[in-house]
């Protein structure tokens, strides 16, 4: 057996081993819960449900953006809420994989990504054509407003993703190589089925911009939104988009940190059961980027990425302030993204009390906090909805940044917090809409 023909039945026994074990653990983890947890995290759907993209994924999205029993995490130990948050992140992704797995797979980091799809960025020609000649499908893609060259590789039937980014690093080990990873709402909203989506023209330059689901209408949504979709299915109002924006600029029932400002809504969920990907996202930023945004609120949380890091630094490069929540995976989990960029406004989340949120996860870096709980948001139905999370922390701190224009001008605003994690305070604690 030559060197390759080793290497290649190695990898074959690895594979082997991954999917033997991948699955039971996920499940497992599903058990780290209290009693009942299964049921909090994941309603179980309507007959017929899960025949239907559009029906499920939204709302799936919204009901597992949040976490277990969330008025009683405060009481748990750290060990206990470590956990439990674990045990709700393992829950959502096996629900992915459980519901779609015909387009959702496992990378080589056990992070959830798009099934089959490698992007690469630096491969030269040789490279892409051995490639190429491999049997992997080869497609050069755009994304607007960013100066970057990127190739969209489709993995050859039979192999899986966590193997195929093995084979291209060694094929293309100059390039960078990463699955197309998913991210997911920092927060949970009232679930919603069906609502129109705002629309409100174009806007001009200048404006705030939103990636995150689609937005409805709503009567404090006055001010101009205009919404593109970057996923099958999009624009596609949603619950996590609908409030997240009228926490920027909502202006009547529920008043956002600046009430009254334009948005540009990016919607990278849709009907997309692999909604939320990292080349969604690049591609949303190309767009704010392009159409001139001030300031970009992303309230999703995920791995890091080699083509959204690069993305995040050509858009910060072209001006765009980005801000983004640290995630409610808890301190114990791992650094979330992009938050963790050096480029973006960490953000994380306080209660009514000014305490930070037991579940907000971390970053790299934390800048301010904002309020995450005891709030209230818009709803779907036109109404107020409670909401907790760090989602809803970070558009706070987003619009207090379009109202002062500079990092330096909320530093200058924020309250101290009462110890560490607070970055350099507390920014819009009034903000909480709950008269």
């Amino acid at each position: 057996m030559d060197d390759f023909d080793a290497e290649k039945a190695c990898d074959d026994r690895r594979e082997e081993t991954e999917m033997r074990w991948t699955r039971p653990l996920l499940i497992a983890g599903l058990w780290l819960a209290a009693p009942g947890a299964q049921a909090q995290l994941l309603p179980a759907p309507a007959a017929g449900a899960l025949n239907g993209v559009g029906q499920i994924v939204p709302d799936t999205l919204d009901r597992l953006g949040g976490i277990v029993d969330q008025s009683g995490l405060d009481r748990l130990s750290p060990a206990r809420l470590a956990d439990r948050l674990a045990a709700a992140r393992t829950a959502r992704i096996d629900a992915l994989l459980r519901q779609h797995g015909d387009a959702v797979e496992l990378d080589d980091r056990r992070e959830p990504a798009r099934r089959g799809i490698i992007l690469l960025t630096g491969a030269d020609a040789a490279a892409i054509e051995t490639l190429r000649a491999a049997g992997y499908g080869v497609v050069q893609v755009e994304a607007e407003g960013i100066d970057m060259a990127i190739t969209r590789l489709t993995v050859p039937d039979g192999q899986s993703l966590a193997r195929a980014l093995r084979n291209v690093r060694k094929i293309a080990p100059q390039a960078q190589a990463s699955a197309d990873n998913l991210y997911f709402p920092s927060g949970a909203a009232a679930e919603g089925r069906s609502a129109a989506l705002a629309s409100h023209g174009s806007v001009g330059r200048g404006v705030a911009g939103l990636i995150d689901g689609g937005v409805a209408a709503h009567p404090a949504l006055t001010s101009a939104i205009e919404q593109r979709g970057f996923v099958a299915g999009a624009p596609r109002a949603s619950a996590h988009g609908t409030a997240v924006a009228s926490l920027i600029g909502g202006n009547g029932s529920v008043k956002g940190a600046a009430p009254g400002t334009p948005l540009l809504v990016a919607d990278v969920y849709g009907d997309d059961p692999a909604g939320g990907s990292s080349f969604a996202i690049v591609r949303a930023l190309g767009w704010m980027a392009a159409r001139g945004a001030k300031v970009v609120t992303i309230s999703l949380v995920g791995p890091d990425n080699p083509l959204l890091a690069g993305a995040i630094r050509l858009v910060r490069d072209k001006g765009v302030m980005l801000v983004a929540a640290v995630g409610n995976d808890g301190p114990a989990a791992p650094p979330a993204y992009p938050a963790s960029y050096p480029q973006v406004i960490a953000v994380t989340g306080v209660d009514g009390r000014g305490r930070l949120l037991p579940e907000a996860g971390r970053a790299a870096h934390v800048d301010f906090a904002a309020p995450g709980a005891d709030m209230m948001a818009a709803g779907m139905a036109g109404g107020r909805d409670k909401v907790r999370g760090t989602s809803f922390a970070a558009p706070l701190v987003a619009g207090r940044l379009m109202a002062g224009g500079s990092v330096e001008a909320l530093r200058r605003e924020a309250k101290p917090g009462r110890g560490k994690g607070y970055g350099a305070g507390i920014l819009c604690d009034t903000c909480r809409n709950m008269d």
